[in-house]
């Protein structure tokens, strides 16, 4: 096995303790909750043409990532293939998707604090430790998609310059590791915070 795929794992392996750590006492914290926890399907509704739809925001987010890691494991194959255009291409997608997903969180963000007045320090739907929980697991996780988006723009062009022509497509394979294990951890946080 690579030495940069080992040391990829290793990290993959503590980040699963991270995020484990965080979904733990988010879980701990709601169950302990002494006022009511806001319900999903309100605070997470969008009102589109006079219509309260609830999660559709969130259900397009999630769409978006896991179509990422299709485009993601597209790359990687391409990679193997030695097909450096489709490569890239289907790199800078992933990092477009992620992109997106990124911003959709900060309009989601955006409409929580002005909106809805929920703070990272309070609450006015219910149980003060709402925001404090939301905002710090949903932020680590946005940061962690924000890196990967970064990590895979700097491949793409990595492998658009021909960098790896005689070293091997294995720094593709293992950025694909890092953006699935971001997905995955989406799919917890998503039954968690969205749908529990």
């Amino acid at each position: 096995m690579p030495w940069g795929k080992l040391m990829m794992w290793l990290f993959l392996l503590s980040d699963t303790f991270v995020f484990s750590i965080f979904l733990t006492g988010y879980m701990t914290v709601r169950l302990s909750a002494m006022e009511s926890w806001p319900n999903p399907s309100e605070v997470f509704a969008l009102t589109i043409a006079g219509h309260h739809i609830p999660l559709v925001l969130i259900a397009i987010m999630t769409f978006i990532l896991i179509t990422s890691s299709g485009t993601m494991a597209m790359a990687v194959n391409f990679a193997y293939r030695g097909d450096r255009r489709r490569t890239v291409y289907f790199m800078l997608a992933t990092a477009a998707l992620g992109a997106t997903f990124v911003c959709m969180q900060a309009f989601e963000w955006t409409k929580l604090i002005l909106d809805e007045g929920i703070r990272p320090w309070g609450n006015p739907l219910g149980a003060a430790q709402f925001g404090a929980s939301f905002f710090m697991i949903t932020g680590f996780h946005g940061m962690h998609v924000t890196a990967g988006v970064i990590y895979l723009a700097v491949i793409a062009r990595r492998v658009a310059s021909g960098r790896y022509e005689e070293k091997g497509y294995h720094n593709v394979e293992i950025s694909g590791l890092y953006w699935h294990f971001v997905d995955l951890v989406w799919v917890f946080i998503f039954a968690l915070f969205y749908l529990w």
